[in-house]
């Protein structure tokens, strides 16, 4: 028997994670679990990219979990994620199936793959009212002085960054109980992609998911009277394209931003994935421009590598 009981597939936005994450699943006759803090909220489709179309291998359905899980509006964070993984998660074991990780979440990922042991932090009012007044790039300082250094990978928001330090004050000034936490062994896939092919793909698909009706995904949010400030907090997509349509930027000034802002966030998503190699996760990367044939056959192959020792 293998020593793994999860494989993860990894790598920046625009990759190819779910089109590889499908076909093991198909090929280990498994399903997929999202790792993705974005798509965990319903009707938020297209600038989530959760492209439910694809979870089809060979005409078969994959089952997908951890998608669609909540209202958009709410604040879902990595406490309730840890909590929600783990719940999918022992249901697989008790099936004796082998579970396949998908996403780019850096902290989601990383917090299930060294075993975080996470509290739900309650709200802190005063440190909220005290950073009112900071700007992005002050909070961003702030929240890299603190020890457990918090995933910036998502922080392109004054409201998460916030949350951030929130969170991390939290445990700087409090004694954490631990719980048990599952031995998650996992087989950590990297897609590594260049830079060039990277920023090619970003601006096709984000030309593709406004043609496709992201703009007016938007404004059908903001009808259903989530409050234009609760879109701008989830980032990137959400963020500009709010912005676009309350008036605040202009249609071309607001692709054009958002196309850097995706670029950035890619950037930040590899520096991420670097720094969980430093901090212990071994991850096996694998050329994104290989065949799929052949992508899952480098997969399978490691799988069968621990069989046989």
């Amino acid at each position: 028997m293998s020593r793994y009981n999860l494989v993860t597939v990894l790598g920046p936005t625009a990759c190819g994670k779910t089109s590889l994450a499908v076909a093991l699943a198909g090929e280990l006759h498994t399903g997929i679990i999202s790792a993705d803090s974005r798509q965990v909220y319903r009707t938020m489709d297209i600038g989530t990219g959760k492209d439910l179309c694809e979870y089809t291998y060979r005409g078969k359905q994959i089952p997908y979990y951890l998608i669609d899980i909540v209202d958009a509006g709410y604040k879902y964070n990595v406490f309730e994620y840890q909590r929600d993984f783990l719940n999918v998660y022992a249901s697989f074991c008790e099936s004796g199936k082998l579970p396949i990780l998908c996403g780019g979440t850096g902290l989601y990922l990383e917090s299930l793959l060294r075993g975080y042991r996470l509290v739900e932090v309650p709200e802190n009012k005063d440190l909220r009212n005290r950073l009112a007044d900071r700007t992005l790039s002050e909070l961003t300082s702030l929240l890299q002085t603190y020890k457990k250094l918090h995933n910036t990978t998502d922080i392109d928001t004054c409201k998460r960054a916030i949350r951030a330090i929130e969170i991390e004050e939290y445990y700087r000034t409090h004694e954490v109980d631990s719980r048990e936490f599952p031995a998650i062994r996992s087989l950590t896939i990297g897609l590594d992609v260049s830079r060039e092919l990277r920023r090619e793909r970003i601006s096709h698909r984000l030309r593709e998911r406004l043609e496709q009706g992201m703009v007016d995904e938007v404004r059908g949010l903001l009808a259903s009277g989530i409050n234009p400030e609760d879109l701008i907090y989830y980032g990137l997509e959400y963020k500009y394209l709010t912005m676009y349509v309350v008036g605040q930027l202009e249609y071309a000034e607001m692709v054009r931003q958002l196309e850097i802002a995706i670029h950035q966030f890619a950037k930040r998503q590899m520096t991420y994935f670097r720094g969980m190699e430093r901090r212990g996760i071994p991850i096996y990367w694998i050329d994104a421009e290989l065949s799929m044939e052949d992508k899952v056959a480098a997969v399978l192959q490691q799988l069968k590598k621990e069989n046989e020792l």
